[in-house]
């Protein structure tokens, strides 16, 4: 299998910090969960723009085995501007389907309802592994009417425990 793992940083990573109580995710724990649950060969980590105050957090997170891809804004946004990955998200993936690139399925990391429409293509070309939601009490209520097999929680208390950053 080579599925390839799409990741709204933003939301998995506000996901984690609304819940009741907050926790954070250990992002090389996480990319070895993803490659041994889901077979994920690339992980795809969306980000806003990129500011180079934050080059030392950018590095760690590649040196976890994540592909950081930017938003791209104006010079003049930069700043006032959330990061709002949704549609490189999703361009990005229909597009690897229409170059035919070569990849089983799609794990999207995500709670966020703008990607509903692609969840539901992604399904009927049989081309979605799973949605992995970061927070089930703030996930869209759009995906309650999804099959279970295809959507799970990551503050799950089974996966929070393989995923979830330790003290050391």
């Amino acid at each position: 299998m080579n599925n390839q793992a799409f990741i709204d940083a933003q939301n998995m990573f506000l996901g984690a910090k609304v819940s009741d109580p907050t926790w954070k995710i250990d992002l090389k724990r996480f990319r070895v969960y993803l490659k041994m649950k889901y077979h994920v060969e690339e992980a795809y980590y969306f980000l806003g723009s990129y500011n180079s105050d934050y080059e030392d957090m950018y590095i760690s997170i590649q040196k976890s085995g994540y592909i950081l891809v930017f938003r791209e804004h104006s010079q003049k946004m930069i700043g006032k501007k959330k990061g709002n990955v949704d549609t490189d998200i999703v361009f990005s993936i229909m597009r690897k389907l229409y170059k035919r690139e070569n990849f089983n399925s799609v794990v999207l990391v995500s709670g966020d309802g703008d990607y509903y429409r692609m969840v539901k293509f992604l399904i009927e070309e049989n081309r979605f592994a799973k949605l992995l939601m970061p927070n089930k009490k703030f996930a869209s209520s759009l995906y309650k009417t999804l099959p279970d097999r295809y959507k799970d929680y990551l503050d799950a208390s089974d996966v929070k425990k393989k995923i979830e950053y330790r003290n050391q």
